[in-house]
């Protein structure tokens, strides 16, 4: 990893009164000798107008690293803008969950202490490359950080699609919908729809059907190399999500393609973070680790 020399500060505030932690941070970033930029949109609600405003394009040309405040939803966005530039993340939770964003406000700064110590845990998430086209014609490309999703939409029917793998046949659906999710996906939309958890190591990519009207549609895991095309057969009009937020309407014979995007997110965590302790406090699992395991 290069040095940390610059680091962009990005956060979800709606006013300028919640921003106190930022300029805090701010301040903090600037007495380790760093430059900071702070993104465009948190800038306006800060009041602070020393500190540098700065759009994702320059975050991707110059930052080193990227603070995002917020939930995992803010992380999610910001790693979709600065996945194709290869700027690190680490999340601060401010929201409800934290799956991704794992470090506590009132543990922000020791936190970021250790890490830019260089005593942090850093690992790569996958994101989807996503592409629908009508009648050849390519509509959209976007990347997805947790998942894709074809559903029915306002209207009340469930629709129908066909689905491919590496151009070899699978099934074709009646339901309500289908996710397709990466490791990182696993744990949102897609475990609520009976999907299994995978490491984010795991170099799979999970299929999983949203109230199919056959219960032996069952969700799947397939390599991170393969490519998925599904097509929508029959409704009258249908709608696609990418991690729940951009959305775009689908009509019958339109085909999303979906593959591993050959960017990744690069997570940073405190030292001590652990996947299985997240899983533990975030799902409420019993149980707690033995002394000495």
């Amino acid at each position: 990893m290069h040095p940390i020399r610059t680091a962009a500060i990005i956060g979800k505030f709606a006013r300028s009164e919640d921003t106190g932690p930022l300029s805090e941070l701010a301040h903090f970033l600037a007495a380790r000798g760093l430059s900071v930029l702070v993104e465009q949109h948190t800038h306006e609600c800060m009041a602070d107008a020393a500190l540098v405003s700065a759009d994702f394009a320059r975050i991707g040309r110059e930052a080193d690293l990227a603070i995002v405040v917020g939930g995992d939803g803010t992380l999610l966005t910001v790693a979709r803008e600065l996945a194709p530039h290869g700027v690190p993340l680490v999340g601060v939770n401010r929201g409800r969950l934290g799956f991704t964003t794992d470090i506590a406000m009132n543990g922000m700064l020791p936190a970021l202490e250790q890490i830019l110590d260089g005593l942090f845990t850093a690992e790569e998430r996958t994101l989807l490359d996503a592409t629908v086209s009508r009648e050849g014609h390519t509509l959209l490309r976007s990347l997805a950080f947790n998942d894709v999703v074809a559903s029915r939409g306002v209207q009340g029917g469930m629709i129908e699609f066909r689905v491919m793998v590496d151009d070899e046949f699978a099934y074709e659906l009646r339901a309500d919908g289908l996710i397709l999710a990466t490791p990182t996906g696993s744990t949102a939309y897609a475990l609520s729809s009976g999907g299994p958890i995978l490491h984010p190591s795991v170099a799979g990519l999970i299929l999983v059907p949203v109230s199919p009207h056959t219960l032996s549609n069952r969700p799947i895991v397939v390599g991170d190399g393969s490519r998925i095309e599904v097509v929508l057969l029959r409704a009258a009009r249908g709608s696609i999500y990418f991690d729940g937020r951009d959305h775009h309407t689908l009509l019958a014979g339109d085909r999303l393609t979906v593959t591993t995007s050959p960017h990744r997110s690069r997570l940073l965590h405190p030292a001590a973070y652990s996947y299985y302790r997240t899983l533990r406090e975030k799902l409420g699992w019993s149980g707690s680790p033995q002394p000495g395991a």
